[in-house]
C-alpha cells in the first residue's frame, strides 16, 4: 500500500493566503484602472466646462459689439430721418434723395447686426449649457476618484492584515466609486448634494 502524505496545515494555510494575495491584488488593479478613467473622466469634464466658459464669454462679448453697432446705426438712421423732417422743404430732390437713401443703408445695417446678434446669443447659450452640463458632471467624478483611492487603500490593508472584511468594505467602496464614475460620464442620475 502506498503512503499517503498528509498536507501540512501551516503550508495550507500559507497556499490559501498567497491565493488571498493574488486575488486582493488583481482587484487592486482594477481599481487602479477605474481611478485612472475616472480622474481621466474628471480632467476632460473640467477642461470642457473652463472652455465652454471662455467660448461663451467671447461669444457675449461679441454679442454686446454687434449691439453696439447696432444701436449706432439706428441712431444715425434716426439723425438722418430727422434731418429729412426738418430740412425736408428746403433741400433739393437730389439731396433728399441722397438722405433717405443713407437712412435706408443705416437701417439695412441695423437689422443686419441684429440678424447677427441673434445668431451669436443663440451660440452663447449654447456653449453655457454645454459649460453648465460639464459643472454638474465634475463633482461626480471627484467623489468616484475619492472612494476609490480609499479602496485601494482599504485593498492594501486587507493584504497586510488578511482581513476579508476590509477586502469587502474595499469592494463596497470601489462600487460606490464606480458607480458614480459612470453616472459621471453618463448623468442618469442627479444626486440633489452633487450637482
Amino acid at each position: 500500500m502506498a503512503e499517503v502524505e498528509l498536507p501540512n496545515v501551516e503550508e495550507l494555510e500559507e497556499v490559501k493566503s498567497k491565493k488571498f494575495t493574488r486575488r486582493v491584488a488583481l482587484v487592486t488593479a482594477i481599481y487602479a484602472v477605474l481611478l485612472a478613467i475616472t480622474s481621466l473622466g474628471g480632467s476632460n469634464a473640467m477642461k470642457e466646462m473652463l472652455l465652454a466658459q471662455q467660448q461663451s464669454s467671447d461669444q457675449w462679448a461679441f454679442y454686446q459689439a454687434k449691439a453696439i453697432r447696432e444701436h449706432l446705426y439706428r441712431i444715425e438712421k434716426s439723425r438722418l430721418e430727422v434731418d429729412l423732417v426738418e430740412r425736408g422743404p428746403t433741400l433739393t430732390a437730389e439731396a433728399r434723395d441722397r438722405y433717405q437713401s443713407l437712412a435706408n443703408k443705416m437701417g439695412e445695417e441695423e437689422r443686419r447686426f441684429q440678424k447677427e446678434k441673434t445668431v451669436i446669443e443663440k451660440q452663447a447659450k449654447e456653449l453655457e449649457a454645454e459649460r453648465d452640463l460639464n459643472r454638474q458632471k465634475d463633482p461626480y467624478f471627484d467623489f468616484a476618484e475619492v472612494l476609490l483611492q480609499i479602496a485601494i487603500i482599504m485593498a492594501s490593508v486587507s493584504i497586510l492584515s488578511g482581513s476579508r472584511i476590509t477586502f469587502i468594505a474595499s469592494l463596497v467602496a470601489a462600487s460606490l466609486g464606480g458607480l458614480l464614475s459612470l453616472n459621471g460620464f453618463c448623468l442618469w442620475v442627479r444626486i440633489p448634494f452633487l450637482g
